[in-house]
This record gives structure tokens, C-alpha cells and sequence, in this order.
């Protein structure tokens, strides 16, 4: 199930919510009991197979992708 982050405007709280994408729009109260929130957007990082930073090939070798398809 998705997790949605949200933060309070009353007291700055930061908290995280699970539900389902069809209700992602709904409101959330904060765990302190406020209702004024505002849902945040998250930034996604997206890495090759091999998860090495840098974007250089893979240490296996084998091109931009990192396998044994000849690009």
C-alpha cells in the first residue's frame, strides 16, 4: 500500500500515512490531533540495476547497462 507524507501547519509535524492510492487525496490529521495538513511531495530516486552512485558502468562491466547485452 502507498505511503503518503503530510505536515501539519499548526505545529510542524512531519508524519507518513498508508492508504490506498484511490484515497490519496483525502485529508489526514496529524498525530497530534490537528486537522489543518497539507500532503507532501515526494521525490523519487530512480538507479541502475546496480545501484552504484555516479551513473558510471556497473563494476561487473559490460556497457551502459551494466549486463550482457552488447549496447
Amino acid at each position: 500500500m502507498p505511503r503518503y507524507e503530510f505536515r501539519c501547519r499548526a505545529c510542524g509535524d512531519t508524519f507518513e500515512v498508508n492508504r490506498s492510492m484511490a484515497a490519496a487525496g483525502e485529508p489526514a490529521s496529524c498525530p497530534q490531533g490537528h486537522a489543518d495538513t497539507v500532503k507532501l511531495l515526494s521525490a523519487v530516486a530512480v538507479t541502475g540495476r546496480s545501484g552504484a552512485a555516479g551513473g558510471g558502468p556497473s563494476p561487473a562491466g559490460g556497457g551502459c547497462c551494466g549486463g550482457a547485452c552488447g549496447c
